[in-house]
């Protein structure tokens, strides 16, 4: 079986994750790392034995023994990188959110169409397990007609790299809402079937990182550093096909404690996807179905699918269409939030 030689391209936290998965396989060599910052480069060389280290991206993806590149950077550089990497010949596992607007994501896909390339988005929850499970079963059409869900992923206390690109729009693009709310948007309307919005009306609020409250342990702090973002954004989506989705995530909030949820529901049964429960009637009686599934490694399973997607040339999990959807709605929701209006997704396809 053919080997996959792999560069990462920034190895800062989630960089380290992939690293970790990727040594997992046997058919896998990472070759290559690549980040602005000495230490983590000498951290990759000593704990990893990568002896080809980078501080230009340029220099990584010009090498014709890679077959494969992680992009891991902050979030406005994630088109740029791409692209560039899927022109030098290379396959691509872009973190979320996929960038920063839906065109630049449609550009992505153009260029990973044009030029052969797979191009997967690191969008980990649908490699759960207990999605797999919870997905299957509504696209049997248990569900009946879905006309709305609910999701949501709320931390009590968990703002990344205060200071950092993280907190800083040019660089992120948003706070929450593309950082975390892009997975729990992603999920609903995956296992939903549909992804084609009309319209959003939004709110975003700063109440803590503005205060240097509510640090998580994520990414690296930068004392002093801005904080332009926001660090909770609720919306309300209207789907074109009349179902409605409401979202709402947060950094910090006072809250009980940390949760993902996502709550769907047709007229002939809906789902709890944290309990992974089918709430439907059959024969006159209220029942409740419990899914079972197994735990796995959501990291580890993505990492197996990108490079069966190389080798076995399967279709990535995330398809082009999908992911121009996802970015428009959240970059429709910003819109809304700061502009104190209803926007017509189509505003910004």
């Amino acid at each position: 079986m053919k080997t996959v030689r792999i560069g990462i391209i920034g190895f800062g936290s989630i960089g380290k994750v992939h690293m970790n998965s990727f040594k997992k396989l046997k058919n896998v060599e990472v070759v290559a790392v690549c980040d602005i910052d000495e230490n983590e480069l000498r951290y990759a060389k000593e704990n990893y034995g990568i002896e080809n280290l980078y501080k230009d991206y340029h220099d990584l993806i010009a090498r014709d023994d890679i077959d494969a590149v992680v992009v891991c950077l902050p979030n406005y550089l994630h088109s740029k990188v791409t692209i560039d990497a899927l022109k030098e010949g290379k396959h691509v596992l872009c973190e979320k959110p996929p960038a920063i607007t839906a065109k630049e994501v449609k550009e992505m896909f153009d260029v990973s169409k044009k030029y052969g390339r797979k191009l997967l988005i690191g969008l980990t929850m649908r490699f759960r397990d207990q999605t797999r499970v919870i997905k299957e079963y509504v696209s049997s059409g248990v569900l009946g007609e879905v006309y709305y869900a609910k999701c949501g992923y709320l931390r009590r206390s968990g703002i990344p790299g205060m200071g950092s690109w993280f907190t800083t729009k040019s660089k992120a693009g948003a706070g929450p809402l593309y950082d975390i709310g892009v997975h729990v948007l992603d999920l609903t309307l995956w296992i939903m079937g549909n992804f084609e919005a009309d319209s959003v009306l939004a709110s975003t609020y700063a109440k803590f990182g503005p205060r240097g409250k509510g640090l998580g342990g994520w990414g690296k702090p930068v004392p002093g550093g801005p904080f332009d973002v926001e660090d909770f954004a609720t919306a309300f989506i209207k789907m074109r096909n009349g179902a409605t989705v409401f979202l709402e995530v947060s950094w910090a909030a006072h809250v009980g404690e940390s949760s993902i949820y996502s709550l769907i529901l047709g007229d002939r049964g809906g789902v709890d996807y944290s309990s992974a429960t089918v709430y439907t009637e059959e024969k006159g009686a209220l029942v409740d179905k419990k899914l079972h599934y197994v735990r796995n490694d959501p990291y580890l399973a993505e990492a197996e699918h990108f490079v069966n997607c190389i080798i076995k040339d399967e279709e990535p999990i995330t398809k082009a269409e999908e992911m121009i959807w996802l970015q428009a709605i959240l970059e429709s929701a910003l819109k809304s939030a700061e502009e104190g209006r209803i926007v017509k997704v189509s505003e910004v396809l």
